[in-house]
């Protein structure tokens, strides 16, 4: 008989602690969850700013002098409102100008909530521990969500240079451009993989994501506007922005610093999640005691229970930018009356009736249906999330129909959406009677209500989506105000036709309180509201739950 010793098994060489092609089937799934937001996003910071570029010439171009310019940079309500305008004589610049801050909001609140919904949220919903209860470790999956939503942020900067690129803006300034972009993208998704360290719910991790930013913006804001303080632009990545000022100046050394801003936040990221177990946070708070809550015997209780806080945390942010909104007033009203020039381009891109304090709040409260809008949709997305961590099944298996839950949650979230808007008017007011700038209560407040059909609009739309795209939801929800404003927007500048501005919700809406509430266009919003939310709760009644 004969023997053969048995072949050697080949060694496979892997890094410590990662198990063979775990890494790859993590970084796999990981991409399918955020491809297609990052496809929609990236296709959205390509378009806008190159279809602006492009249009500069035939809209804009010629019609500001250089006089203009330094009136321009030297009023410190345009400086705090939009930033420092700079190379305004430029298609890129102009772009940048117009298009910059929106962009960065966008795509740094988006990276945000997807850091924490790929890493919080799925320990949160109980789809990771069965992922880590295997070979793969909490900080290879950290490691690797940060690495793909490194990665959405630079295929979004991409975009953006790409399409900068292609109506012929300096390669320089459409570089840096793209680059600032998607570094605050980067920047939005470290801080929400590690707000998702710290907390240990979603939603108060997406809460203290997006307030960071938000705070960072504000930052911004009061650098530009308060030249001692121009050392808050380095405090955040709207302010570093500013201080690349592409175009213009074309500083890279604003970059790095924001680049090693996005490596401190991976970094301790890494750290905290090292540091803790599968499931919990770094802040827990303290475990005591409490007498439940008097609103949880009732149906209508549970929905404002639910409801209280975010409405609280929405007023306040809103309050606290209309505030500086009234503040500002008799500022941008003297700037404008000094320069008719920018007074006709802000009429062209759709803010008529800037030359009254009456005019000049109905403008900006054109604005403030995009965050009304977004609150009504988040909280019905947070009946959706409930629905698929199975927050919901309890209450369903007592006597409890979902028609019946969900019409007294969208009730609750209605008021809500009528006390973030009046939190503004109230704000508006207050700022405005400080400057004596000769606002009356009663206007700022019919001003900020009339803005409450796009917003209800928006609470339908999500109703809607609940019911038939519940994966959706948040997505459909805002479309109707944050698409509608830009189709408005952009209908105005660029002289589209009518029937595509009609379109647009706020097409429909008044011009409160310079104009009378125009009670046929708010009752035909309010009417389309009711007949998507029916459809959406028809649709949610019929369907099964999911998980």
């Amino acid at each position: 008989m004969t023997t053969r010793t048995p072949p050697r098994a080949t060694a496979v060489a892997t890094r410590p602690g990662e198990p063979p092609r775990a890494g790859a089937a993590v970084t796999r799934a990981l991409v399918r969850q955020l491809r297609r937001g990052t496809a929609v996003v990236a296709g959205v910071c390509a378009v806008l700013p190159a279809f602006v570029a492009a249009e500069y010439e035939r809209t804009f171009s010629g019609a500001v002098g250089v006089d203009s310019l330094t009136a321009l940079a030297e009023n410190p309500a345009i400086r705090t409102l939009f930033g420092p305008p700079v190379a305004l004589d430029d298609p890129g610049g102009f772009t940048v100008w117009r298009t910059g801050t929106v962009l960065a909001v966008l795509v740094g609140v988006w990276a945000a909530l997807a850091g924490t919904r790929v890493t919080r949220g799925e320990e949160e919903a109980g789809r990771a521990e069965l992922l880590l209860a295997g070979r793969v470790r909490l900080t290879l999956l950290v490691r690797r969500a940060l690495a793909v939503l490194l990665g959405a942020g630079a295929v979004v900067g991409a975009a953006v240079a790409v399409g900068m690129l292609v109506v012929g803006t300096a390669p320089t300034g459409a570089v840096l451009f793209g680059a600032v972009t998607g570094g605050t993208a980067a920047a939005g998704g470290a801080l929400g993989v590690l707000a998702g360290q710290l907390l240990t719910e979603r939603r108060a991790a997406s809460g203290l994501a997006v307030g960071l930013l938000l705070a960072g913006l504000l930052a911004r804001m009061v650098g530009d506007g308060v030249p001692a303080l121009a050392w808050l632009h380095w405090a955040g990545p709207f302010g570093l922005g500013t201080r690349v000022a592409p175009y213009a100046d074309d500083r890279w050394t604003p970059l790095l610093v924001l680049a090693g801003q996005v490596a401190v936040l991976a970094a301790v990221a890494l750290v905290l999640a090292g540091s803790r177990d599968v499931g919990t946070g770094h802040w827990r708070g303290r475990d005591r005691g409490r007498a439940p809550s008097r609103l949880l015997r009732s149906l209508p209780g549970l929905a404002v229970h639910r409801t209280r806080r975010p409405t609280l945390t929405w007023s306040l942010g809103v309050a606290a930018y209309f505030l500086l909104i009234g503040l500002l007033a008799t500022a941008m009203l003297d700037f404008l009356r000094d320069n008719p020039v920018f007074a006709q381009l802000a009429a062209a891109a759709g803010f008529a009736r800037l030359a009254s304090v009456q005019g000049y709040a109905a403008s900006l409260f054109s604005l403030l249906a995009v965050p009304v809008g977004a609150y009504a949709a988040g909280r019905v997305a947070a009946v959706a999330a409930d629905e698929t961590a199975s927050r919901l099944t309890l209450l369903y298996s007592r006597p409890v129909g979902r028609v019946r839950w969900l019409a007294w949650e969208t009730a609750v979230v209605a008021v809500g959406a009528v006390v973030v808007a009046a939190a503004a008017g109230v704000a508006t007011w207050a700022g405005a009677t400080w400057v004596d700038a000769g606002l009356g209560p009663g206007e700022a407040l019919r001003g900020a209500l009339s803005v409450v059909p796009v917003a209800l609009l928006c609470l339908g739309a999500a109703l809607f989506a609940l019911g038939w795209l519940p994966s959706a939801v948040l997505a459909v929800g805002v479309l109707p105000a944050a698409g509608g404003y830009l189709l408005l927007v952009l209908a105005d500048s660029f002289r589209w036709p009518s029937w595509v501005r009609e379109l647009s919700p706020f097409a429909h809406l008044a011009a409160v309180p310079a104009e009378p509430v125009d009670v046929g266009g708010a009752v035909g919003l309010l009417l389309v509201a009711v007949v998507l939310g029916a459809a959406g709760i028809a649709g949610y009644a019929r369907r099964d739950l999911r998980s």
